[in-house]
């Protein structure tokens, strides 16, 4: 009877990430909070170094706490599979995002963005740094910026 009051609790300590689908909700919500844009191209069904960003360093309670706190966080999806498609609008405003930003196709793509949507920071692929030396480079960055 111990374990389940610890496994709600355990629940409750985890850090999830808001993503936006929005790229006008994330530039208002950016601007509102005094905060910057992480926008984050992937194929959340196809690409394997996509998966592997978003489930190592995104989703670590580490990453999560720092983004809540500090960024806007922007996912522009391009899944495959039929059964993972997205909506319409959301569809179009991905590919906008994508020839704004992202003209060369590169999956993932991470992109750090001022409430304007001005390029602050660009990463290709997936980042060889830990969590923490991410969020570290993040700051510096954010520091840097202000």
């Amino acid at each position: 009877m111990k374990v389940l009051p610890l496994l709600f609790l355990s629940f409750l300590s985890m850090s999830f990430i808001d993503w936006s689908s929005s790229f006008e909700t994330a530039k208002a919500a950016a601007v509102k909070e005094h905060k910057y844009i992480l926008l984050n191209f992937s194929g959340s069904d196809w690409c394997g170094p996509c998966i592997r960003l978003h489930k190592e360093i995104f989703e670590s309670e580490t990453f999560s706490g720092f983004a809540h706190n500090n960024l806007v966080m922007l996912n522009a999806d391009f899944p495959r599979q039929k059964k993972n498609q997205l909506e319409k609008s959301i569809q179009k405003q991905n590919e906008q995002l994508a020839e704004r930003y992202n003209d060369k196709g590169i999956f993932p793509l991470t992109l750090l963005l001022d409430a304007d949507g001005k390029t602050i920071k660009t990463w290709e692929g997936l980042p060889k740094e830990s969590p923490e030396e991410f969020i570290n480079e993040v700051k510096t960055i954010l520091n840097g910026a202000q």
